[in-house]
Parts: C-alpha cells; structure tokens; sequence
C-alpha cells in the first residue's frame, strides 16, 4: 500500500479530483490506480480566505516498487496497515459471566469485544435506556425537575451521549483500536466520514443511535443489558471479586468485575472508598462555557462568516498565565448549545452539545483551568468531588436552579475593576443570546469559582483575545459552572489491568484513564482484551449465573 500526503485541493472540489490528483503525484494515470482511500481529511484556512482542504489517501498499484521509485517526493510513503487483533483466550476457568457496571463508551465497548468473543457479559446500568433517558433530560430542560437516576450524566451511552460527540483523540494508537473504535461506530450507524476526518465528531443525536444499536448487537452476541440496576456494593472473597449487589437487594456472582462508573458516579466512589478499594484524588480542570456567535468565529477562523463548503468552525486555544495555571479551551461545540448537565439535587453543572449539523446560532467551549489536589480542602482521595459539589452548590444558588449566565465585559469588571471596550457583538450581532438547554438566568457568575480561578480565567481569554480578535469581546456569554471535565478521582490498577483487588478492572474515564469518548472505548477494548487473556470461556456460564436473556427495556 502506497500513502500519499498533501493532496492539496480547493474547497469546491470533486471527489474525482482527489484520485486525478494523487495519480499526479505518484506520476501515474488514474487508471493505473487499482483502489483508494482516503485516510485523513482536513482544512487548512492559515491564508484565508484562500482555504484549501488536504487529504491523505492510500492507493494500491501494479508495480508499487517502481511507482515509488518513479516518484521520489516526501509525500509519498509506502505503509502497512496494523489490524486489530483480540487475544487468543486464556487458561483460568471462568465460572460467571464476567459483569461491567456502566454503559459509558467504556463500558459498551468493554461489554462489545467480550460479547463479540463469546463471553456474554452482563451489563449494569444505573439510568434508563437512551431513548428513555432522551425524554427524561428534555423534561428536565423544560419543567426543570431533575430526576436523579436518567439525566445528562447517567444513563445508556454515559456523560457524552449529550455532547458534540467528538472521537477524535490524542491518545498512541500502536494496537489499532481507533480505527477499530472508529469502524464500529460506521457499523452502528456513523456516517463513514469519521474515518478520515481530522476531527471527527457526529452529534448527540447520531450518537443516540449508535449506543442503541451497539446494545442490540450486544444482546445478539449473547450479552445482557440491564437499566435501573445500580451497583450499590461489592462482594469481596479475602482479595478477590466474587460478585455485586445490585439496587441494595440482588446478589449476582462473579469473580471479573469492570468498573466503567463514569466521572459523576460520585455515591459509588464514596461506596469504593468504604470498602478500602484503592484511589486516590487527582488533577482535573473546572471553568466557564464561554458563547459567541457562530458566524464571529467563523469570520474568525474563515475570514467569512458562511461557506457551502465549510463546516461551522471551531477552534482550539490555551494562555499560560503570570500564576503558572494554564487556561484552555475544552469541549468546543461550533453551533451548539450550553446545557443543564446537573445530575444531584441543588447542585447546577453545566456542559457543551451539538447536533450532527452543528446548525445552531451560537458556538461555545469551556474555558477552563486545571485545579490539582493542592487546591482542595483535605487529602482524602474524594477531595476533588468535594471541590466540584462545592462549586455546584454556588452555582444552583446564583442561579436558583437555572443556568447563571454572565457577559464577560460584567463577569471581567468584577473580577478586575477594569472596563472592557465596546463589543463588536453587541454593534454586529444585535440579536445574540445565550443558546442553553434548560432555564438559565443573568446572574453574578463570578461568585461561583474562587478569586485566583477568575483571575486566572481573565488573564487566559485576554491573552488569547490577543491573538484571535474578538475572543475576548465584553458582549460574549459566560455561563456555569463546567466542573465534570474528567474525573477527580483515580481507581488504581496494574498492569493487567486489575485493582489490588483481584478481578475488579477498573476502566474509561471515571476511573481516571480516559479524556472523551473514543479514549474511554479504546480503554474499555483493551480491558475486555485483559479479560479475554486471561480467561477461558465457560460453556455453561448460563447455568451458573442463572437467568440470562437480554432485555434492552429493563
């Protein structure tokens, strides 16, 4: 296989004219070419308007040694492909199915592999199923009551269910499993484009149907999907798993147990922490949503406002500041919307979501800095979620209960004593408004994070406003509080991926080992690999384990 980079083109191109190009470049007909593919997909807009999208594509040829030596040029490579390959299975005996508790990216793709593999894994989830959940969380936008088992963070498909839906992901991919993360997703019903996108995303509301469908194949293989079915503790044998219980009632067996919680699951840390499991508190990052017109951060980015050919754009931006904490963009939703991600009772976390079309009037991020154990009130390793309820509390408070809104021309006086200049928004977007999921309300955000935070957040956009003309515009929104980046807590594990206690894997980004989506399935993948080496499967699991049919209402 021969990989051609730089295959340069303008935006209103024809898929045609990717293959006469790269045959260009390899100096061969297009004829010659026997098959292709494109492998990376991207758009260069550093000499806007002038903006150019870049692909690479792989191509098989007759004769590829003497197309490569024809060619001599730095674009062209030959390459091998590195598939995906799960474990041979293991040696030890497996008496019960093995059970995952969350339906996260990192447990669905954990319970996926072992399904797929003859495991037939049991699958507890503490929410509803998605399209349950999906009417829960839009009552709770707009009646505002919250019900705390099916809301933003709990639920089939986890935290990010209602997000961008990004998959991209910075994490080495030398076993090739974001590619193979990837190609489920286009089975599941993702449109092939995430393939090769550089910055893949697909929307909350594809993403819906894609953890859908993932528990249907899941059920089809053998597996059982279980809703409303909380993990309330574990059973220990001395230092090993033997099993859980479940909604404070059920005892279900089993000697492998995958913790894939997520990062909000904060009663089951609490219960984890009881029981001496191993953890400890660690870094995280908490901040603001910040909004600005869509069409400003196009012009921005794009030096238009609308393209045909161009997506709504985004961006990806960080200060250091004169305190050393570094500010930063995160979660970026190019016409998307602030929503009520809150999943406890008087406490108020807001996150970022867009639909597949990223059509919406507004763009945001959180613009958030990083809080280290050091900033938290004792040593404890649930220290970190005291901080995040703390700042929750303030938050649900000044907004009573809705979403506290605050310009940053408002948000950086109080903060500095200093007026911003005149708002570009405010003469040019005259009819920019927050875009939020649920009720919101203008209100003194700055009373929600502690004074060396704002300060620490000011400094960060106006450094940033430097160099991105408008970012730092007085008319812009601010919304919070953006506490639920990641998760404050680590559940420690070795290199086979288990706690001290034997059998229990913790796993994804609520044990501390993943940052989004693809990350946290390519983590539940390699557990589920954990698991298929060293076990062997066992014929009569359904006799062992009692019942065992897939019921993806429960």
């Amino acid at each position: 296989m021969i990989r051609v980079n730089q295959v340069k083109l303008p935006l209103a191109h024809k898929q045609e004219d990717i293959l006469y190009k790269t045959a260009k470049i390899l100096r061969v007909s297009p004829d010659k070419i026997q098959s292709w593919q494109i492998v990376k997909k991207s758009i260069d807009a550093r000499k806007k308007p002038d903006i150019i999208v870049i692909y690479s594509v792989d191509v098989s040829v007759a004769s590829q040694d003497k197309v490569l030596a024809g060619c001599k040029s730095a674009q062209v490579q030959a390459v091998k492909t590195v598939p995906y390959k799960f474990p041979a299975e293991g040696e030890q005996p497996l008496n019960f199915r093995p059970i995952i508790i969350g339906t996260g990216p990192a447990g669905l793709f954990c319970g996926y592999m072992l399904a797929k593999h003859g495991y037939r894994p049991l699958i507890l989830e503490r929410g509803r199923c998605v399209d349950k959940r999906r009417e829960d969380v839009e009552k709770f936008w707009r009646e505002g009551m919250l019900d705390p088992v099916s809301n933003v963070q709990f639920g089939e498909g986890g935290a990010g269910t209602f997000s961008d839906g990004k998959l991209n992901t910075l994490v080495k991919d030398k076993y090739g499993r974001n590619k193979e993360v990837l190609r489920i997703f286009v089975e599941a019903g993702a449109p092939e484009e995430i393939l090769y996108e550089a910055k893949p995303h697909i929307g909350t509301d594809i993403l819906c149907t894609v953890v859908r469908n993932l528990r249907k194949q899941i059920i089809a293989w053998g597996g059982e999907v279980r809703f409303e079915s909380q993990v309330t503790e574990l059973c220990f044998d001395g230092n090993q798993i033997s099993g859980v219980i479940v909604n404070n009632a059920e005892k279900i067996e089993s000697e492998a147990v995958v913790l894939a919680i997520g990062h909000s699951a904060r009663d089951t840390f609490e219960m984890l922490c009881a029981k001496q499991v191993p953890m400890e508190s660690k870094s995280f990052a908490v901040g603001l949503r910040m909004e600005h017109p869509r069409k400003m951060i196009n012009k921005m980015q794009y030096g238009q406002e609308e393209h045909p050919y161009l997506p709504a754009a985004s961006y990806k931006v960080t200060a250091q500041t004169s305190s050393g904490r570094g500010v930063y963009s995160f979660c970026m939703c190019p016409g998307g919307y602030v929503v009520n991600a809150s999943s406890e009772l008087d406490r108020l976390a807001v996150n970022g979501m867009s639909y597949s079309q990223r059509g919406g009037d507004n763009s945001n991020s959180a613009m958030i800095v990083t809080v280290t154990p050091e900033d938290y009130e004792d040593d404890s390793p649930l220290a970190g979620i005291a901080f995040q309820r703390k700042l929750e509390e303030k938050a649900f408070h000044i907004g009573a209960g809705a979403v506290p809104v605050e310009t940053y021309g408002d948000y950086r006086f109080a903060v500095t004593g200093q007026e911003a200049e005149e708002s570009v928004i405010r003469q040019e977007y005259n009819d920019f408004a927050p875009a939020v999921k649920g009720a919101y309300c203008m209100a003194p955000v700055h009373e929600i994070l502690p004074d060396a935070l704002n300060k620490a957040l000011v400094e960060g956009i106006d450094l940033i406003g430097q160099t991105m003309c408008g970012f730092a515009d007085s008319g812009a929104c601010l919304s919070g509080i953006e506490s639920r980046t990641s998760s404050p807590v680590r559940i420690m594990r070795d290199e086979t991926g288990q706690s001290e206690i034997k059998g229990l894997y913790p796993c994804g980004e609520g044990a501390g080992y993943a940052g989004g989506i693809t990350s946290a399935a390519m983590d539940g993948m390699m557990i589920a690999e954990k698991i298929g080496a060293r076990y062997l499967k066992n014929e009569k699991m359904e006799k062992n384990n009692g019942r065992y049919q897939g019921n993806d209402e429960r």
